[in-house]
């Protein structure tokens, strides 16, 4: 069975709860167990929201420090907070040009999702850009890119221009780890 323990962080505003239930409702899909939790006190004003997903056979939905397998941050200084909770084998997805200091021999996946966003148009797409470029990350997640695709699709298909730009944002983040040789 697959066991999966991921934290997600940014600051209010950015969709981590948004890209959290993503990955939730994708684990359904699959007929995997789920667990979300998060904190998100002060995310209207700013503050910081920080997500756990635990995919498998778990009893609680709280990651403990030094067990996630992975973390997704939306802004780059939260990788290095957050940081503590990784795994010796864990991995950073994150919003940054270039690679943030204090990661250690953590394998790490950036992103230039501000600068994206900006070009698309889009600004509030920065957490699907980061979420495509992990899924770029072949077997980092427990989910693929076109599980991904399809839970977007039925959650916003009522929507069809928020569809149509998140979908853009997706795939960008996706492209751009191709283009960065992944």
């Amino acid at each position: 069975m697959i066991s999966q323990q991921l934290i997600l962080s940014g600051v209010g505003g950015q969709g981590i709860l948004f890209i959290t239930r993503l990955l939730a409702e994708t684990a359904i899909a699959k007929g995997l167990p789920v667990m979300t939790s998060e904190t998100h006190g002060m995310a209207q004003r700013g503050g910081i929201v920080i997500s756990h997903l635990k995919v498998g056979g778990f009893s609680s939905p709280l990651v403990r420090p030094g067990r996630a397998d992975g973390m997704i941050a939306l802004k780059p200084e939260n990788a290095l907070l957050h940081r503590h909770f990784l795994a010796d084998s864990g991995w950073i997805g994150v919003n940054a040009s270039s690679l943030p200091e204090g990661r250690g021999d953590l394998p790490v996946f950036p992103v230039p999702a501000d600068s994206l966003a900006l070009e698309m148009k889009a600004p509030r797409s920065v957490n699907l850009i980061v979420l495509g470029r992990v899924l770029a990350e072949a077997g980092r997640l427990f989910c693929d890119f076109e599980d991904v695709r399809l839970i977007l699709e039925k959650k916003l298909a009522t929507k069809p221009s928020l569809l149509q730009s998140s979908l853009e944002a997706f795939r960008a983040g996706a492209d751009f780890a191709q283009r960065a040789g992944c």
